[in-house]
């Protein structure tokens, strides 16, 4: 097998394609190549494959579109019989821009069907394992229900088939899972491979048709010509690997983000009170070739979400298990968590006293561009300002109604404006476009005082400089 070469199949599209790769969860980044035209759909017979896609919720729904407007012939599984209904009348479980309509003509096109039903995943040349890996109530990873959910499914699997595992999993996952086939089947010969996910809550459906590259891990010769025909209407360079360097390699990339995020707002705290100024800080790491002009070391808001966190704990428990040091992603935990503190010990040092203080929270999710809560650095903030006595109020597009328990600390408000009327400070917690188009006219009209905390600096550009305003990014000197 020649491993860590990259395959470059016959381009689909006239305009080149090959591109870096944007992080898949950076806390408010920019897609630098957003308005490129999207890939097309295979011809038919062409390349198109009969795939199941096994696991509905954000990465599954999102694959299986994705896969069937690229000219395959999808069927999409899952146990949950409402979820299947819902998907089947064009509702996907979660919010993803484009998502809806990207279903709708996998429906109508014939390419695309939903079913609850394991029976009707044996005829398919390849099982796409994509479970979004929930977490347990501690926080941590809950492997054990997505290995439970796709153990149910080995016994209908074709006995010449595929099964990729794009889930987000530890390293040695895919071959536990390929024991297991073979105890159930004793005489099958499927083969088991890994691609690692590389979803981009808000950007999913681009990450997916206009990757920068494909990772693919495979033991079995047989696998890199699927692989090649699942992936040719999206991309043409595959880096082939073993599938334990591929399982890694997933856990690497999103710890070395995670990493530089920390060191980011670490560095950025120090700049604060020495008068430096942490985006020009940025501008001139970025200016060094060894680094260069996409480095993820933009200063802002912890990291949050799932995604880089659960990888930085595999990695730690990976160390925990072979007795090995971890000291650095330990000290990437420690150092997340602590800024995760930023904005509400800056309100407090800023008011002198959060109790009774009225606080707007501009936007909730983990980022723009997605509807989950899981996670999220602006909702913990709720949090602790609310069990320090402060008055909430938040607004976010993407969000009509809170859980219960939230909604008792939290006065969610259903405009903007509605938000800002009449407090004493405003965090802006996500990169929204309605919030980055907001003036210091508006915040002066509508606030009791003008104090906004901006920890990404995404309005640093009109309201640095506005005497009326008191305003504070993360890294910049008050």
């Amino acid at each position: 097998m020649d491993r860590g070469q990259p395959v470059h199949l016959p381009r689909l599209l006239a305009d080149p394609r090959a591109r870096l790769e944007a992080p898949a969860e950076h806390p408010g980044g920019r897609d630098p190549d957003a308005g490129l035209p999207p890939a097309q759909p295979v011809a038919p017979g062409a390349a198109g494959m009969k795939i199941a896609v096994v696991g509905l919720w954000h990465l599954g729904t999102v694959t299986a579109a994705c896969s069937a407007s690229g000219g395959h012939d999808v069927t999409a599984f899952d146990r949950q019989s409402q979820t299947v209904d819902d998907l089947k009348a064009g509702r996907p479980p979660v919010f993803e821009p484009g998502l809806p309509e990207l279903i709708a003509q996998g429906l109508s096109a014939g390419r695309l069907r939903f079913s609850s039903d394991p029976d009707d995943l044996a005829r398919a040349d390849l099982l796409w394992i994509t479970y979004d890996t929930p977490l347990d109530p501690d926080g941590g990873a809950d492997v054990e229900s997505v290995i439970t959910s796709v153990i149910q499914v080995l016994p209908t699997v074709r006995g010449d088939a595929t099964v990729l595992v794009s889930s987000q999993l530890p390293v040695g996952s895919t071959r536990r899972l390929e024991r297991i086939y073979r105890n159930i089947h004793a005489a099958g010969e499927a083969t088991f491979a890994c691609s690692p996910e590389n979803l981009r809550l808000g950007q999913a459906i681009d990450a997916f048709t206009r990757p920068a590259r494909v990772v693919a891990g495979i033991r079995h010769e047989s696998d890199r010509d699927r692989i090649c025909r699942l992936f040719q209407p999206f991309t043409d360079r595959i880096e082939w690997m073993s599938v334990e360097s591929a399982e890694m390699t997933k856990h690497a990339l999103n710890a070395f983000l995670a990493t530089s995020v920390a060191f980011t707002n670490e560095l950025a705290s120090l700049c604060e009170p020495v008068g430096a100024d942490a985006r020009e800080v940025e501008r001139g790491l970025k200016s060094d070739v060894r680094i260069g002009p996409r480095a993820y070391l933009r200063p802002g808001s912890a990291f949050s979400g799932g995604t880089l966190a659960r990888d930085v704990e595999f990695l730690i428990e990976m160390g925990r298990t072979q007795t090995l040091p971890t000291h650095l992603m330990s000290a990437v935990r420690e150092a997340n968590e602590s800024h995760k503190l930023w904005p509400g010990r800056r309100l407090a040092d800023i008011l002198g006293d959060v109790r009774d203080k009225a606080i707007a929270i501009l936007g909730l999710t983990y980022k723009p561009g997605t509807d989950t809560l899981r996670g999220s650095s602006a909702v913990e903030t709720c949090r602790w300002l609310a069990e320090r006595g402060a008055l909430v109020t938040a607004y976010d597009p993407a969000i009509k109604a809170l859980p219960a328990a939230l909604s008792q600390i939290i006065d969610l408000r259903s405009s903007l404006m509605g938000a800002l009327e009449g407090v004493d400070a405003a965090l802006v917690a996500t990169e929204c476009p309605e919030f980055t188009a907001l003036s210091g006219d508006e915040l002066v009209r509508r606030m009791r005082h003008p104090v906004v905390l901006d920890p990404g600096g995404f309005l640093e550009r009109q309201l640095s400089g506005d005497r009326r305003i008191r305003y504070f990014a993360v890294g910049r000197a008050a």
